[in-house]
């Protein structure tokens, strides 16, 4: 008899999905100031493409399980160390505009969960054999990611986008304008030079223009010393508190969906058995998540500046007990509170809600908190503790499993 080879596929793409994404989304917030967006943001894309592209064709192709297992692991390496520049280079992007943008930006991050979650429920409906479903599964994100890319490099040729992006590089063009307005006899330093004081007794000018000149050109500068940007110490300090939210956020979310709620069991037998999971597990905490991300659209409470807020992220902790005090299987210490199935999913819809509001206030908030000139360093740095929190909820999860 043989045995088959376990290969803790669950764990390993976790590890390996999670692990570039800190390590690059830590690099993308250092060095993103050295590679222009054009290149993070449109370059991360088309490698993505290529490597979807790459695994839709290899599931066609026959092969060991020990190849495919390493391949596997490589591509969801590459893809997420692509995918953490490309994810903290459009938060620094979306950084850049009005608040409601950033709260539409995770919105569409969350119905892109739930729309994973859709697929997979169409293909345990339609009985779809294993390969032609995983066919299905690369080339959709193939066409979302060509038609990303599209629309990323369409983006400059909208009159509102320019605005805005041309509104974080400073003034530095005004300056060089009012330069060449102001008389010749006023220096870069607001001084007047020597052919302005040799026609004044005493070399000094009495020209009201003159002063006026002076007043304007100084103030023109004290305007552009505001539009230096800040190093990304100085955006870390006013913006610390909701790097703190976004991690904690992620590391409580993380740390029992899914490695503790995809093993909880329906009390019914039959066919919901098949449904369970994929509907109060995934659909339901992704529509809840969408739903939350959404409400931060109409509602924003507690404010930016309130304590309330930081403790309200604290208090999700609640949620990882229960969660355990499911009907999860197979347990060895802790009993079961809740065992039925409305139990779980109420206490999942309140979970995912939560979560999806936290994470949207906190990386709304972040960037009202600095200068517009910053907004795109502080999107950067927020992704970094979004991947930070995913990182530690990620190997939380392994420890909370093993004491149930």
């Amino acid at each position: 008899m043989t045995s088959t080879k376990e290969y803790y596929f669950n764990n390993w793409m976790t590890l390996l999905s999670q692990l570039p994404l800190l390590l690059f989304t830590l690099l993308n917030s250092i060095l993103y100031p050295r590679i222009s967006e054009k290149i993070r943001i449109a370059g991360s894309q088309v490698f993505i493409l290529i490597l979807f592209i790459l695994t839709a064709i290899l599931v066609k192709v026959p092969m060991v399980q020990d190849r495919f297992f390493s391949i596997t692991m490589a591509t969801i390496w590459f893809i997420n160390s692509f995918g953490a520049v490309l994810q903290g280079s459009l938060f620094g992007l979306v950084g850049l505009l009005p608040q409601k943008y950033s709260t539409f930006f995770m919105s569409g991050q969350g119905l892109a969960g739930a729309f994973a979650a859709l697929a997979m429920l169409m293909a345990i409906a339609s009985d779809t054999n294993a390969e032609t479903a995983a066919l299905g599964y690369f080339i959709t994100p193939c066409v979302g990611t060509l038609v990303t890319l599209i629309s990323y490099l369409l983006l400059p040729k909208l009159e509102f986008a320019r605005f805005y992006r041309n509104k974080s590089k400073g003034q530095s063009y005004e300056v060089d304008a009012s330069r060449e307005l102001l008389p010749k006899g006023i220096q870069e330093n607001g001084e007047p030079n020597s052919q302005a004081t040799d026609s004044v007794p005493n070399g000094s000018p009495c020209s009201p223009e003159s002063d006026v000149a002076r007043q304007a050109f100084v103030s023109i500068d004290a305007e552009h010393d505001k539009q230096v940007k800040s190093s990304v110490l100085e955006v870390l300090k006013k913006i610390w508190v909701m790097a703190f939210c976004i991690t904690s956020v992620f590391t409580v979310t993380l740390a029992v969906f899914p490695a503790v709620t995809v093993d909880v069991k329906t009390v019914y037998e039959g066919k919901w058995e098949n449904y369970f999971i994929p509907v109060c597990c995934f659909l339901l905490f992704n529509v809840m998540d969408w739903i939350g991300r959404s409400i931060t659209s109409h509602v924003r409470w507690p404010s930016k500046e309130s304590r309330l807020f930081p403790a309200l992220v604290v208090s999700r902790v609640l949620f990882i007990p229960l969660l355990m005090f499911c009907n999860v299987q197979e347990r060895h210490f802790m009993p079961v509170l809740f065992g039925n199935d409305w139990s779980f999913a109420i206490i999942m819809v309140f979970f995912s809600v939560s979560s999806g509001y936290c994470v949207c206030l906190s990386m709304s908030y972040a960037p009202q908190l600095v200068a517009s000139q910053d907004g795109e360093t502080a999107g950067a740095l927020m992704t970094f503790f979004l991947a930070l929190g995913l990182s530690l909820g990620a190997a939380l999860s392994f420890l909370l499993r093993l004491i149930i």
